[in-house]
């Protein structure tokens, strides 16, 4: 008989009574993942990275993927899951050092082009931001609650054979529940459904003394299915702004789904927020998050660990990449406070409030 007791089952941690290695729910796509960006104070190279596990497939894969000048590179690696106390996957693990504060993040040196070692801190209580849910046609498909937080991130890292230090900004969020993950499901009643349908936008802004976290997923037909307009002091004491419902808008390079800039506009508050995208990163491709037919996040690669490299040419890839969830590293201004952090947007089947009229075709007109 199989001894299923792993390490974490020794800490009292447990939310039902199976053992930590058996989620509560025998949904396949449960998952349980963390995400970070960072950016050097010089906004030269915009690097997203992550680490994930999926305890019904069986898998738990991570990477990371830098975009620096004309070229995005990639390390990814993937391993079966045993034990949900091991934050490594290959070369790319992750230490918590002092939960919801610090963590440190390393990418061992490989055959492949980047390898890190970086520590976070975070300049805000970590964040518990709205849960999202989604049901499609009786099946829920998203379930989910994130923890998010912006900081500072110091330390090394080498992209091709150049050695940086690293001393600048970034966010993280830990999410977990229900998303569609690994291989693909035959999709019954829900065939020609898209999972996320519309505009997903979420843009975590940090400035000098405050960050504000914005979210709006709105689908075609002017549905919101999930908001949020907050803003968070670094003075814990001080409380948390509620800004109200947003009036976005987006300036799209023509015939493309890529946001060029955004202002947003919170009528309850009184303000207004100009977004400048400085560095897009199609995180889309090469990582997981969807287009790949064969590397999406939860996918099984064999009984044993693979780790994979790859340089990808921006102008080579944003073509099919737009497609996608695109994260930009950004800059940010209202009433005299600039700051810099990530400008995530997708647009995903028709969205004709930004002048995307199907599909297929980029924006018209916005």
């Amino acid at each position: 008989m199989t001894n299923e007791l792993t390490s974490f089952d020794d800490f009292p941690v447990h939310q039902s009574a199976e053992l930590i290695a058996h989620a509560a729910t025998s949904d396949r796509n449960f998952y349980d993942r963390y995400y970070f960006n960072l950016y050097p104070d010089s906004h030269d190279l915009f690097a997203i990275f992550g680490l994930g596990q999926y305890p019904n497939l069986g898998t738990t894969d991570a990477f990371i993927d830098v975009r620096y000048g004309d070229t995005q590179h990639i390390v990814r690696s993937s391993k079966p899951l045993v034990d949900r106390a091991d934050l490594s996957v290959g070369p790319i693990r992750i230490e918590v050092l002092e939960p919801l504060k610090r963590l440190r993040v390393i990418v061992e040196p490989t055959e492949h082009s980047v390898a890190m070692d970086v520590t976070f801190e975070g300049e805000i209580e970590a964040l518990l931001e709205p849960r999202q849910t989604l049901r499609q046609k009786g099946r829920l498909v998203f379930d989910t609650n994130r923890l998010a937080q912006t900081g500072r991130w110091s330390g090394t890292m080498s992209i091709g054979g150049t050695d940086l230090a690293i001393e600048g900004g970034g966010n993280r969020d830990r999410s977990w529940g229900i998303r569609p993950v690994g291989e693909a499901e035959p999709p019954g009643i829900r065939e020609g459904l898209i999972v996320l349908p519309g505009m997903w936008n979420y843009f975590p802004m940090q400035f000098e003394d405050h960050s504000i976290f914005y979210i709006c997923h709105q689908d075609d037909d002017g549905v919101r299915h999930l908001t949020q307009g907050e803003r968070v002091w670094h003075d814990p004491s001080r409380e948390i702004d509620d800004l109200g419902l947003v009036v976005w808008h987006h300036d799209i390079e023509p015939g493309t789904r890529i946001v060029r800039s955004s202002v947003l506009e919170f009528p309850k508050s009184s303000i207004t927020i100009d977004c400048t995208s400085l560095l897009p990163n199609f995180v889309s491709l090469g990582t997981g998050y969807g287009i790949d037919a064969d590397w999406r996040h939860g996918m099984y690669q064999g009984p044993d660990l693979v780790v994979q490299g790859l340089t990808l040419d921006v102008e080579e890839i944003k073509g099919l990449a737009q497609y996608g969830i695109i994260d930009h590293l950004a800059e940010f201004r209202y009433d005299g406070n600039v700051g810099y952090g990530l400008l995530e947007q997708g647009f995903f089947g028709p969205f004709r409030a930004a002048g995307i009229m199907d599909g297929i075709s980029g924006a018209t007109s916005t």
